[in-house]
């Protein structure tokens, strides 16, 4: 089937019961040029969305989702779980069952055109990517970012996708009149590894062009190097290819933190652990044995191996990203997860760690 899909009395074989019943199904797509995805087209009742006691746990208190599940299908991704709320499934459908909200830029104008609209920051990224392919088709980060703009509003990016430099023109027009905050997800320095675990993605190389591209602009550009995958992207080789490419690519700052596993994530995680890493199902099983989160003693090991890296390639005065971006490196108390989908935990250094061994060329003493 080409792009002319289903009207809303015919539904799609490809649509999941859940999302059959949506009243705002416009049709669902597909096309060759995205193989093994459909499209959900339904038209947004509401563009904005407010993010509970973000005044204690984040550093925005709205957020714009244009997009539902996403095709760069980052097998880590925290965000997995929102999928179920169509009756979806946080693995497969989260990367080829894409709601898009074609409407999503007329109906926040019309939101920020109220008179209660009182412009606080909008972060866009916090849940799945606004760059993501799609958006090559349906182009809705031009309209909502000349509403955001054209209201007075200041907004933050932040994305793992290229497509960024298609409207760079437009967000540098948006900065002159109002803060904007752009950040990179870059979390995997080895090509093999990216393709294997985030295989919807650009590449890294690609990624670290449109922060340079961005910086080019004037505009400051955090990279995002999120998360760091225990026993495979903590080495020092690792870690150190990681920061000197951020650092040459002219990243404004970087932030970091270990892998968050959230139920739904977790097992989706593991599976590709058993199909990709089968030796690592048994040390990862220990290291999130108490919960989703790494522990504190390897949280504390990997600050302290990653301080004297940022040190050296000129990152250690990092700083968050504008008024709406992420938060700087020298956070150390776990909260809820950061944009992007990461909780901003173990960055603060530790003199001490006995339980994780040297933070030299080893790895920590986990097994």
């Amino acid at each position: 089937m080409r792009w002319n899909g289903q009207t809303l009395a015919a539904e799609a074989p490809a649509a999941l019961p859940g999302l059959a019943r949506l009243n705002n199904l416009v049709r669902s797509v597909q096309t060759p040029e995205f193989a093994g995805i459909t499209f959900h087209e339904v038209l947004a009742k509401s563009a904005l969305n407010h993010v509970p006691g973000a005044s204690t746990v984040m550093p925005f208190a709205w957020t714009i989702n244009p997009y539902r599940g996403c095709s760069h299908a980052c097998v880590y991704c925290f965000a997995r779980p929102t999928h179920s709320y169509l009756e979806f499934d946080e693995g497969k459908d989260f990367d080829q069952q894409i709601v898009v909200k074609v409407n999503v830029g007329e109906v926040l104008e019309r939101e920020l055109a109220k008179k209660s609209w009182k412009h606080p920051a909008v972060a866009l990224g916090t849940n799945t990517d606004p760059y993501q392919r799609a958006e090559g088709r349906y182009a809705l980060m031009p309209s909502i970012i000349r509403a955001l703009a054209g209201s007075g509003t200041p907004f933050s990016i932040l994305t793992k996708g290229s497509l960024l430099r298609r409207d760079l023109d437009l967000i540098s027009e948006a900065a002159e009149v109002v803060p904007v905050s752009i950040a990179m997800s870059i979390a995997i320095y080895d090509d093999e590894l990216q393709q294997s675990i985030e295989p919807g993605t650009p590449s890294t190389k690609a990624r670290l062009a449109t922060v340079t591209a961005v910086r080019e602009r004037g505009l400051e550009c955090q990279v995002f190097l999120m998360p760091v995958l225990p026993l495979l992207t903590d080495t020092v080789e690792h870690l150190d290819r990681a920061f000197g490419m951020a650092a040459a690519s002219g990243a404004s700052s970087v932030v970091y933190s270990a892998l968050h596993l959230k139920p739904g994530v977790r097992q989706w995680f593991f599976a590709w652990l058993e199909r990709e890493h089968p030796e690592l199902v048994s040390p990862y099983t220990r290291i999130y044995a108490k919960g989703a989160y790494a522990p504190k003693e390897y949280r504390e090991w990997l600050a302290a191996r990653a301080k004297p890296l940022m040190r050296k390639h000129g990152l250690n005065r990092a700083r968050p990203a504008g008024t709406t971006g992420g938060p700087s490196w020298s956070q150390a108390a776990p909260t809820r997860s950061a944009p992007g989908g990461f909780a901003p935990v173990g960055f603060a250094p530790a003199s001490v760690l006995p339980s994780f061994g040297p933070v030299g060329d080893s790895q920590p003493m986990l097994f």
